[in-house]
């Protein structure tokens, strides 16, 4: 059966992590442990709701679990994997949202097409460091005029 558990919002991430490893630790009979990014303040849970239970039973910023079964067909469309694809261009300022720079913001100095990567300058670095990373960690937070575009360029 699959449950869902209330947590602090925010910490989804880290109760799955806490849970995993007492899974595995202490052997218990959970299937899988996983959070959307798109629901805040809930997991999943997949196994009989005793070791659901035993699971959970004491960890911290878990709110409460809710014994009723969820039906696998309410939250498949949350497991489907939808790659979005995102449209820079050379000049945007981007936010990075993954990986050693999370959080930094920088210009768009290069882009590959072909890797899904781009090559950005950090803003707020002393001096200019280009840092290359996948498209999929980055958001676009303002994008270029057009005569900033043409500055870049050059």
């Amino acid at each position: 059966m699959l449950y869902s558990l209330r947590t602090t919002t925010g910490r989804e991430d880290i109760v799955v992590d806490l849970i995993s490893t007492r899974i595995r630790a202490e052997h218990i009979n959970v299937k899988s442990v996983f959070h959307p990014g798109e629901i805040k303040g809930y997991i999943f849970l997949e196994g009989d709701l005793g070791a659901v239970q035993k699971a959970i039973a004491g960890m911290m910023h878990i709110k409460g679990l809710i014994d009723k079964p969820i039906k696998i067909d309410e939250v498949k469309h949350f497991l489907d994997y939808k790659k979005e694809r995102i449209h820079v261009e050379i000049g945007d300022i981007i936010e990075i949202i993954g990986g050693p720079f999370k959080g930094e913001k920088g210009r768009v100095s290069r882009q590959s097409k072909t890797k899904d990567e781009i090559t950005v300058e950090l803003l707020e670095a002393a001096t200019p460091i280009p840092v290359t990373i996948a498209l999929e960690f980055v958001k676009v937070v303002k994008k270029a005029t057009e005569g900033k575009k043409a500055e870049a360029v050059q």
